[in-house]
Formats: structure tokens, C-alpha cells, sequence
């Protein structure tokens, strides 16, 4: 079995290396250094540097192989999905780009295509959840509150990731899309911050993005659903004021005779400020609460994660709790329990109680647990 694994950052990095113990996996990115990171933790994987923005060369790269990870920034992930569809490659997709994928559907149907996007933590897991208590009772009300932050608070931003940062701001500049009383409201992100305590971590603030996304749509009947982002208290008041300041403005100014945009020089320096250095101390927290009746009763469910940087694979959280499944749910493919052409959010997958205890079990065998109460 050959898996081409598009992209080789943090997450495809975690992604390959877990997926090489079994099959014959080639990485491709056009950084060396993030290819030299891939080899030096695992030599076994074969490397192509590539320049995967270029999707005529899709067609070539992708000969002969079974199977395709996406792992590419959100910017270029429409494109990329469009363009392993056409190639007629089943894939597994985590590049969480802001296009509409519904609108593939008919094009990977076409080319007898399974594709599954969104698989990774949030949107990925929550999606599962849902879709799979959505089987099993009446669901009325789905509330997800998920965050990866560093385990030591550095101002001014007490933030990291293995994302770009455009990926990130782009998460603070989107409108919030939310259910309310079974209709679609758009409020600002980083609106109606709420405090709240954790056990595991103590007090962080949340507030509302972007992130419910295609379960808008598929799980439209549920009146009430919403997605909100976990930071630092903090977090808020310093994004807003950049924001106010100008620093995510995407039309070009002139400085010293060139012409940039703020949002591209505040992504290239915030990406040594968000970097998470290689062996650094973080974890992902995320809590699922789906809410609604069964056989007549009311019922509630409480999915919570907690799971931190393991030291002794030197992997992040992030990237093990995104790409184990993403990881989980290219299995699912390859082993056929997921068979429908064309392209589904996990909650259209986990509908099937089999392939929602594959991606569970996969995830607890690495040792990403869920607490269910």
C-alpha cells in the first residue's frame, strides 16, 4: 500500500511517521528543512521536495500511488483537494480550507472518488461526535470548546502552534457562524468571551469561531450549535487591538518602495513568535457537550480531551490529536468500512457505529483518550 502524504509540517509530519510503521509512505513539501526534520526522526520515509501549490504537477506526483493525506495550508487546500479528486486518488483531508467542499462532491463522485475532509481534532472529532450520537438519539443542542495552547504562558501572546498564522488569523477574522433557535447567526469572532475553569489547566477564555462549518448544513435540524476557541485570558484584547491597528489588513502599502500587505508581514513575524519549538511543553483541552432525548428521556453527553506533548516521541499534542485522526479516518478508507464516492465531513462517516469505534479505539492505542461521562 503507497500513501503520499501532501505536506510536511508539524501535523504531516506526525501524520507520515505514524502511517510509515505499516505502508510504503512518501512526504512531499517544498521545504527542505521540514523535509529534514521528516528524515532525521524517521529514515525509513522516502522525501520529495515539491512545490504542491503547483497542481498541474499533481498528476505525476501522484502516479502510482494508493492512497493521499492532505496537509497543505488552508489557502491552497480547495485547489489541492480539487485537484487529487481529478487525479482519482481517495483521500483523507486536514487542510480545514474556508471554500464550500460540498462543492467537489459531484466531481468525486464523477471519478469514483472517496474523499473525507475536515479529520482532524476540531472540526474532525467534534464532527465524529456528533454525527454519531446524532444516530443514536434527538439531538438538540451541540456545543464543542476546544484550544491548543503552550504549557508556559510567554507574553505577549502565551500562544503557539503548529499552524501557520495565517491559518490562525484567519480563525480571528472570519465571522462566527452559529445555530440559534434552528436559524444560521453571524457574529464577529472573538465575540462573547466567556471565563472558564478547567481542571487539568484552571481558568481560560473562550469565545466564538468559525468552526462548526459543514455540520451547519448537514445537521441543520439542530436547533442549537455553536463552536468556541480556547485561549489565555488575555488572548482577546491583544488580537483585537491588532486587529483594530491595521496589523491582518489584506491591501498592500508601500514601504521603502515595496509593496506588502500587513497580513503577510505580521504572519512572517508571528511565525517565530507561534512556532513551537521542537521538544516544547503543550497540550490540546477540548470539551464536546451533546444534549437532547432518548427513548423519551433527556439525555446528555460530555466528550472531554485532555492530552499533552508526548516527550518520549518528542510529538506535540496538536499534531497527535489532528493527525491520528486524520490518520484514523484514511483507514477507514483503505480498510472499506467507509465506501460512499464523493466528498463527506466525518459527521456523514460516523453515522455508522463501526467507523465511529474504529477512529475511537485508533486514537486510544496512541494514546489520545477521550473521557465520556
Amino acid at each position: 500500500m503507497k500513501i503520499a502524504v501532501l505536506g510536511a509540517g508539524m501535523v504531516g509530519r506526525t501524520m507520515a511517521i505514524d502511517l510509515c510503521k505499516q505502508y510504503d509512505v512518501t512526504s512531499f513539501d517544498i521545504s527542505k528543512d521540514s523535509l529534514a526534520i521528516l528524515t532525521a526522526k524517521e529514515p525509513g520515509i522516502k522525501t520529495v521536495r515539491a512545490d504542491l501549490g503547483n497542481f498541474n504537477s499533481y498528476n505525476e506526483l501522484l502516479s502510482g500511488f494508493d492512497f493521499v493525506v492532505l496537509a497543505v495550508p488552508g489557502f491552497m487546500g480547495y485547489r489541492a483537494l480539487e485537484t487529487v479528486i481529478k487525479a482519482k486518488k481517495n483521500v483523507a483531508d486536514i487542510s480545514f480550507f474556508p471554500e464550500d467542499a460540498r462543492e467537489l462532491d459531484a466531481l468525486a463522485k464523477e471519478n469514483n472518488v472517496t474523499a473525507i475532509v475536515d479529520c482532524g481534532v476540531a472540526p474532525g472529532m467534534s464532527n465524529y461526535v456528533l454525527g454519531y450520537h446524532n444516530a443514536q438519539m434527538e439531538v438538540t443542542s451541540f456545543e464543542c470548546m476546544v484550544g491548543g495552547l503552550p504549557k508556559q504562558r510567554i507574553k505577549p501572546f502565551e500562544y503557539k502552534a503548529p499552524f501557520s498564522p495565517v491559518d490562525v488569523i484567519e480563525e480571528y477574522t472570519r465571522p462566527a457562524r452559529l445555530m440559534e433557535n434552528g436559524h444560521i447567526v453571524t457574529k464577529p469572532a472573538l465575540s462573547e468571551p466567556e471565563l472558564i475553569d478547567f481542571e487539568e489547566v484552571g481558568t481560560l477564555e473562550s469565545f466564538n469561531t468559525d468552526g462548526l462549518r459543514s455540520i451547519l448544513f448537514t445537521m441543520s435540524h439542530i436547533p442549537d450549535m455553536k463552536e468556541k476557541t480556547l485561549r489565555y485570558p488575555g488572548h482577546i484584547d491583544l488580537i483585537k487591538a491588532m486587529m483594530k491597528g491595521g496589523f491582518f489588513d489584506e491591501n498592500k502599502i508601500n514601504v521603502n518602495g515595496y509593496n506588502i500587505s500587513p497580513l503577510d508581514f505580521t504572519s512572517a513575524v508571528l511565525k517565530n513568535q507561534w512556532k513551537l519549538d521542537a521538544d516544547e511543553a503543550e497540550f490540546t483541552l477540548m470539551k464536546i457537550i451533546v444534549s437532547g432525548q432518548q427513548n423519551g428521556l433527556p439525555k446528555s453527553i460530555t466528550y472531554t480531551l485532555f492530552d499533552e506533548y508526548d516527550a518520549t516521541t518528542q510529538t506535540s499534542s496538536m499534531s497527535r490529536t489532528t493527525g491520528y485522526t486524520c490518520n484514523a479516518t484514511l483507514h477507514l478508507i483503505m480498510n472499506k468500512l467507509f465506501t460512499e464516492k464523493g466528498v463527506f465531513p466525518p459527521e456523514l462517516v460516523s453515522k455508522d457505529e463501526a467507523c465511529f469505534e474504529f477512529v475511537m479505539n485508533y486514537l486510544k492505542e496512541r494514546g489520545v483518550l477521550y473521557r465520556v461521562s
